[in-house]
C-alpha cells in the first residue's frame, strides 16, 4: 500500500519528495516534502490517502504520530 500511495502523491502539485525508514522491529518513519502548506492540505483530501489512514488505524498500527513542520535549514556531510 505504501508504494501505491507514494505513486499517487508523487503526481500531486507541490510534492517535492519523500524519505522512509524502518528498523528490524518494524518501527518506521515516513517523511514527505511539500512546496507549501496548501499543497500538503491537498494530500489530506486525497481519497487513497484517506483510505490508507483508515486501514492503518483499523489493521496495521498500534499507534502513530503526525508532525507537520517547516524546514528552515537542511545540510549534511558525508565522507565516502
Amino acid at each position: 500500500m505504501d508504494a501505491a500511495t507514494f505513486d499517487e502523491i508523487q503526481k500531486m502539485e507541490g510534492y517535492l519528495g519523500f524519505e522512509a525508514f524502518r528498523n528490524e522491529k518494524g518501527f518506521g518513519v515516513n517523511v514527505s516534502y511539500w512546496k507549501d502548506l496548501n499543497s500538503l492540505m491537498k494530500l489530506e483530501n486525497n481519497l487513497l490517502h484517506q483510505k490508507v489512514q483508515e486501514l492503518g488505524i483499523e489493521k496495521w498500527y498500534q499507534n502513530y504520530k503526525l508532525r507537520i513542520c517547516t524546514v528552515e535549514r537542511d545540510y549534511e556531510f558525508s565522507r565516502d
